[in-house]
């Protein structure tokens, strides 16, 4: 964890955070309008989406109010942004919501289907969220590979439980068969609909 990072005590959703943190943090100025793995959407949209996002995983838990722009239609308008400023706050919230969630709760409330899992799923699909998007912002900038086996395997675990439901709303491609030799992040990244080996080029 970097310094200064407010800590969930999710050891998924806190790498997961920590992958997003740090891509973002290397994109460069000039490759916020590059195409990216999500179709038809710029690294500044996907950056947006990601983190409205994360506001909407902590407002679902706190009752707080959710992000005041629409992910799933961001604008890509990066003029005058402070990127990290923008992430940091969304971060903050949602790791702040999870440190608070009661871990010997039955179920706890998330923005998506089925609205309801259980505190470590919901904790896992909130990172899932952010680590799939930092390896699609990773992926459109040249970036290093922000996802590792160790953290694949549990976002697998938790994709197979709530993905399906949200690939009716276009959230999720379909999902591409494994091929030989896959890892564990490329068996995750097929599952969830995209190419380990895509590009912009």
């Amino acid at each position: 964890m970097s310094d200064g990072v407010i800590s969930s005590g999710w050891d998924v959703l806190d790498a997961s955070h920590e992958a997003l943190r740090t891509t973002v943090d290397a994109v460069p100025a000039d490759g916020w309008h590059l195409p990216t793995p999500c179709e038809n959407w710029s690294v500044a949209q996907v950056f947006q989406h990601a983190v409205g996002d994360q506001i909407g995983f902590a407002a679902a838990l706190t009752g707080e109010p959710g992000p005041d722009f629409n992910p799933f239609d961001p604008s890509g308008d990066m003029e005058g942004a402070d990127p990290a400023a923008f992430l940091e706050d969304a971060l903050d919230r949602a790791a702040k919501a999870w440190a608070g969630a009661d871990r010997d709760a039955a179920e706890v409330p998330v923005p998506v289907p089925p609205h309801r899992l259980s505190p470590w799923s919901g904790s896992a699909a909130c990172g899932l969220d952010a680590a799939v998007h930092a390896w699609d912002i990773a992926r459109a900038t040249g970036g290093p590979s922000p996802l590792t086996p160790d953290l694949a395997r549990p976002l697998l675990k938790v994709a197979r439980e709530i993905v399906e439901p949200l690939r009716a709303y276009g959230a999720y491609a379909a999902a591409l068969a494994p091929e030989p030799g896959d890892d564990d992040v490329a068996l995750l990244l097929r599952y969830l609909g995209r190419n380990p080996r895509w590009s912009a080029s």
